[in-house]
């Protein structure tokens, strides 16, 4: 209730959620003493989709060869304690209200938006553990972001990116997008991970030619391919890598793990035998994830429950090759934000699900309404359903069927209240 309080607090600083400026958090960051300007390796992650994964990867590998991290991730499932890893745990409540009591403290009566004053307020806590790895994740785009503080960083990785989050681009188009988040990248070294198509490979490029970094290209600097057996050959210029395919789910994975290995590989030269054992014990919260026991997954029966909080096209498609390698039926209930591709998203689904059930998403106000999300698509899906709740629509699927895949999808907002219902 205390950390609530606190950030309703900070909530009250400034009217917006998101506004693009860095004045407000150099503004805080100088009263703190600039902490940004005194931790050691830290490595900068952008990019529209693979975020997460990437890091977590690259963490358990990390851990595995005797590397401690911090880590700032954005947004949270289920608490904001989620955002905060210092020496690999996550923080404490009480630690984490203390040291927002700090910023609010500091900060005074000048405007900041919350996710602001979250950066701030790790990137201070952060000076305790200044020999750690510092892996921080970008919230919206990087150019304008509160995670771009830098004068210079061990390496910047690029995860695949795509379109999203539009309504805060004057220039609404991938150009755009790439361009917030390529343009302002510190000169060190940068990872570029597997794009969904050459186009944008190419934009990238063109983005990130005047960047004098040393810049590591998926299908150029590294790559990965599929044997028999499950099995997967990683190679780049160290040489090549056999691995078994790690307990995830999904091929993106597999490009998201790719790049993990070339960051741990070309900045930290880890030995093939500590990758392979970090990449045994990955733990993806939120995608594709399989609820195995709980509340939910005893009214889910016999089917598996499985739930991912992708929320735009492109993450649409990775779900959908997904599905693609199973031989089950498969129910999906969705539930988004207002400011989503809501037709794009669940038309990559189209003949691939058994049956769509529409959701609203408790306790967010951005969310769509499940009545008019059905609205938008019922030439589309002339026989989607909606539920009145979480619980409802697994209920509803459950019983019909035996032995399939429940998949809940659309929001890491749905997601985190799938996670606190079970």
């Amino acid at each position: 209730m205390k950390l609530q309080k606190i950030i309703d607090q900070l909530q009250r600083l400034h009217p917006k959620k998101i506004d693009l400026s860095l004045n407000r958090t150099f503004n805080l960051l100088e009263k703190l003493d600039n902490p940004q300007n005194k931790l050691k390796n830290v490595i900068n992650v952008v990019g529209t989709n693979g975020k997460y994964s990437t890091i977590k990867i690259l963490q358990s590998i990390l851990n595995e060869s005797g590397y401690k991290c911090n880590i700032y991730l954005s947004p949270h499932l289920q608490n904001y304690t989620e955002r905060f890893i210092y020496n690999d745990k996550e923080i404490n409540k009480k630690d984490l209200a203390d040291l927002l009591e700090l910023i609010i403290k500091v900060n005074g009566s000048d405007k900041i938006t919350v996710f602001e004053a979250l950066t701030c307020a790790f990137l201070k806590y952060s000076e305790k553990f200044n020999e750690n790895i510092n892996i921080i994740e970008a919230g919206l785009f990087h150019k304008f972001d509160a995670t771009n503080v830098f004068k210079k960083n061990l390496c910047s990785i690029v995860t695949s990116i795509n379109l999203d989050h539009l309504n805060w681009l004057k220039n609404k188009s991938i150009e755009g997008v790439i361009h917030e988040k390529t343009a302002n990248l510190p000169n060190s070294k940068i990872i570029i991970s597997k794009q969904e198509n050459k186009n944008i490979l190419i934009k990238i490029k063109k983005s990130l030619k005047m960047n004098k970094s040393k810049k590591y290209f998926y299908g150029e600097s590294f790559k990965y391919s599929d044997l028999k057996k499950n099995f997967i050959k990683y190679s780049d210029i160290k040489g090549n890598l056999i691995l078994s395919k790690p307990n995830i789910l999904g091929e993106h994975q597999i490009a998201n793990l790719s790049t993990a290995i070339t960051a741990s590989r070309n900045l930290f030269n880890i030995q093939d035998t500590k990758i392979k054992k970090g990449l045994i014990k990955i733990n993806l919260k939120g995608r594709l994830q399989e609820i195995k026991s709980g509340k939910l997954k005893q009214i889910a029966k016999n089917n598996y429950l499985i739930i991912d909080g992708g929320h735009n096209l492109n993450a649409a498609k990775s779900i959908a090759k997904w599905m693609d390698t199973l031989n089950k039926d498969i129910h999906l209930i969705v539930g988004m934000m207002k400011d989503k591709e809501h037709k794009k998203f669940i038309n990559v689904f189209k003949n691939k699900i058994k049956s769509l059930t529409l959701i609203d998403i408790p306790n967010q106000e951005g969310a769509i309404k499940k009545e008019e999300f059905k609205l938008k698509i019922l030439n589309d899906y002339p026989n989607v359903k909606i539920a009145d709740s979480i619980k409802e629509a697994i209920k509803l699927n459950a019983i019909k069927s035996n032995n399939s895949y429940l998949g809940i999808v659309g929001s890491l907002y749905l997601v985190g209240e799938v996670l606190n219902l079970n």
